[in-house]
């Protein structure tokens, strides 16, 4: 017991909370914004680098893909390696692909550079929770995860901004080059202020991995060109069949297999099962909703990329104000009631816009949506974050952050996948009314789904349901703070 309390102390002198906090919410900045950063600065893209069409849509979809099939790998290799080390292999790789895409001389090469600049997000991105838990005592885990939030919702909601406000007044390298020097940053503060941990027991899943990169990557490959390509395409039709059989596979294999990548006993927790269903069912309705209503304040109402991004900030930026604040609630009174408002104002805030759009709607008419779906996404993000990391076991947590960043991921690609098709049957780009046309029923269903996002997390146990019961009959919330100590508890 004494070499466990002198481990202790020494991993929480070298790894504060705060450190933490920094490191790990800034790493998840930079992994998050680039998942749209990149389509406002398309046309300039397209105008320096040259390409069709197709190309300039890759330049998006290759972060998408490659970020979505190799989270729970990257997960994986955390665990077994040791989660900080990682997590730095990680950053470097970010980084350097960072550079790369901002010194591409041609379109196939910053194509490439996207798909690398993927693979490190997807290392980096499911290892910053584990790394921050670890470092932050149970009864502050609330507010850590609020800020947290915060900040990763910022960053997916403002990538068009800060993309937009880069091309317009520097030049689009700069959306990359704005990486480097935060990487760069990164890596010895990691280093030093970051204590090491692992997974208790932790094995590579081989098998599990190939099943269920594959599946992503076919379903992702799917849904991210089937408004491109036509939904009936031979490629699309392949990748979606074929992907949803691994991942058939990759579920049937993994109730089998002795070590597996994914346990799916974690999904017999009502707790595990809500928040991810419910994550998915988010991302998909809001990734959708900002990919068309940034285009929409351009195309139809005129403004600069930077004017449009100002004018979202009452929806983008509410993050930072109010997910502080939702993580102490969550502390207080559970994270379900939290989740579950959330997401259910972020729905009325979509349903609200999809009612005022118009060709010459006035920001006043807009505004009330926006800060509804503002305060609803803000109070989603930290008590989300909180739940995941909260049902599973501790040695389990790498897992579960993976698996989570995967679905919402998968959900974000599915968002605009679906959204563009619904937005393409209804309308188009030949006039502003023809783009509101559109936008009206997608925006619609955006709303729906985020509701359903609500029912999900409704499904969640509440607090004090499922104690005393075991754990195998999926009710229990298992919170860090009340399991035996194990081999990441010493380490973090």
């Amino acid at each position: 017991m004494s070499h466990l309390t002198k481990q202790n102390t020494r991993t929480t002198r070298r790894g504060g909370a705060v450190w933490a906090l920094v490191i790990t919410s800034v790493a998840g900045f930079m992994a998050a914004l680039d998942n749209l950063v990149v389509t406002t600065a398309l046309p300039s893209i397209r105008e320096d680098l040259g390409g069709g069409l197709h190309d300039l849509e890759w330049t998006v979809s290759a972060y998408t893909l490659t970020f979505a099939v190799l989270l729970m790998f990257g997960a994986a290799l955390g665990d077994r390696f040791g989660r900080r080390r990682l997590f730095l292999v990680g950053i470097s790789i970010f980084t350097a692909a960072s550079a790369a895409a901002a010194l591409a001389p041609g379109i196939d090469s910053l194509i490439a550079a996207r798909a690398v600049q993927g693979a490190g997000a997807a290392i980096m991105m499911p290892l910053t929770l584990t790394l921050l838990t670890a470092a932050v005592p149970a009864a502050k885990r609330g507010m850590a995860y609020g800020i947290w939030g915060a900040v990763n919702g910022l960053a997916i909601a403002s990538g068009p901004l800060i993309g937009g406000s880069l091309t317009e007044h520097i030049s689009w390298q700069w959306i990359f080059w704005l990486n480097v020097p935060l990487g760069i940053a990164l890596l010895p503060l990691a280093r030093l202020r970051l204590a090491e941990s692992y997974g208790v027991g932790a094995r590579l899943d081989i098998p599990g991995t190939l099943l269920a990169s594959g599946g992503l990557f076919g379903i992702v490959y799917g849904l991210v060109r089937g408004p491109a390509d036509g939904w009936t395409g031979r490629l699309v039709l392949t990748g979606l069949f074929a992907g949803g059989a691994l991942l058939v596979g990759f579920v049937l294999y993994s109730t089998r297999a002795k070590n597996p990548m994914l346990p799916m006993r974690l999904f017999r927790s009502r707790a595990f099962s809500g928040i991810n269903a419910a994550s998915m069912l988010m991302f998909l309705g809001m990734f959708g909703s900002i990919f068309l209503l940034s285009q929409y304040m351009q195309i139809v109402l005129g403004y600069s990329p930077t004017e449009a991004g100002l004018r979202m900030l009452p929806w983008t930026g509410m993050p930072m104000l109010v997910a502080p604040i939702a993580g102490i609630l969550a502390d207080r009174i559970g994270g379900r009631p939290v989740v579950a408002t959330g997401l259910f104002l972020q729905a009325a805030g979509l349903a609200c816009m999809a009612s005022v759009v118009t060709v010459d709607v006035s920001y006043a008419a807009q505004l009330p949506g926006l800060i509804i779906s503002g305060i609803g996404m803000a109070l989603f993000f930290a008590p989300a974050a909180h739940l995941v990391m909260s049902s599973v076991r501790v040695s389990e947590q790498g897992i579960a952050s993976g698996a989570n960043n995967a679905l919402r991921e998968v959900g974000g690609a599915l968002g605009i996948a679906v959204m563009a098709s619904i937005f393409s049957a209804q309308g188009g780009y030949e006039t502003g009314q023809t783009f509101v046309d559109g936008l009206r029923p997608a925006l619609v269903t955006g709303a729906v789904v985020v509701a359903l996002a609500g029912v999900a997390a409704l499904l969640i146990p509440g607090r004090g349901r499922g104690r005393g019961r075991g754990r195998g009959r999926g009710d229990e919330v298992v919170r860090p703070a009340e399991q035996a100590p194990t081999r990441e508890a010493v380490a973090g």
